[in-house]
């Protein structure tokens, strides 16, 4: 077609523009290395779990530090004790403990310094002349070799053989040693820490020297207690009883313990030597 003057071509059609991504974007949208790739998963566990500075994280921190310095300082004191492992009921029967103790040795500690000072006076030498009788008054009564009296009991038991033996004889002067006899005499033979009761041709012998019916205990000690450990239910007097036999036992403001026991020399026990003071 010819072209007339005045006619104006269209436009050609145009494409659209296409605009460029900058490089850093084209930089970004590039594949990663192979080492990138394996580390992203790592890297975005890392970023989820990163705590981040808010202000319950921050209160939180605050409160878990000043506890751990709350159980620090405890602990070291508790060490520093040495009672971390007791509870508190032991705690208070040590400190109970530890007081009487106390209270003891305090006592004991002014008796020592009152004999100390007597036995240091002019009288000194008059003191321990009583004290050293005193203690061997203690010591023969114990050893029954001198007489005694004092308020106690008189137990009489009465009986054939089947009830009243040697061995009901022995078990009742046990029974009234249990209770607190501080001397005692069966008839008129002494009982010491070594008798003994033996059955010998029908009769019943203590120490050797035979005894006669009713068998009579001479007991001194507190009358009340002694009465009462005599009529304990499964004791001496409920077996006797239960076997026909009889027992009395009579309270008394005074009785006397004159039987003497004869001592005779050890063979072969003696005596442990005392330290010497240089040791």
């Amino acid at each position: 077609m010819s072209e007339r003057p005045g006619d104006v071509e269209p436009d050609e059609p145009q494409e659209p523009a296409v605009e460029e991504a900058p490089v850093e974007e084209a930089a970004a949208q590039e594949p990663a290395e192979p080492q990138e790739q394996t580390r992203s998963p790592w890297r975005r566990v890392y970023l989820m779990a990163r705590p981040r500075p808010t202000r319950a994280n921050l209160l939180a921190l605050l409160l878990a530090a000043l506890l751990g310095f709350a159980i620090a300082t405890q602990v070291s004191e508790t060490q520093e004790q040495g009672l971390e492992d007791l509870r508190q009921d032991e705690l208070v029967r040590i400190l109970d403990d530890v007081s009487q103790n106390g209270e003891r040795l305090d006592t004991e500690i002014a008796e020592l310094e009152s004999s100390r000072d007597q036995l240091r006076s002019e009288g000194g030498s008059v003191e321990a002349v009583r004290s050293a009788q005193e203690r061997l008054d203690a010591l023969g009564i114990l050893a029954g070799t001198v007489p005694a009296t004092g308020p106690g009991v008189t137990v009489t038991l009465d009986g054939d053989g089947d009830a009243i033996s040697a061995t009901v004889l022995l078990d009742a002067m046990q029974e009234l040693r249990d209770a607190g006899a501080e001397a005692m005499q069966v008839d008129d033979v002494r009982l010491v820490a070594g008798s003994y009761f033996t059955d010998t041709d029908g009769s019943i012998q203590a120490d050797g020297q035979t005894l006669t019916r009713p068998y009579t205990f001479t007991v001194i000690g507190d009358a009340q207690t002694l009465s009462s450990a005599m009529e304990i239910p499964g004791g001496i007097t409920e077996s006797v009883r239960g076997r026909g036999g009889q027992v009395t036992v009579t309270e008394q403001d005074e009785v006397s313990v004159d039987a003497l026991h004869r001592v005779s020399s050890p063979r072969y026990a003696r005596p442990v030597p005392e330290p010497s003071a240089s040791r």
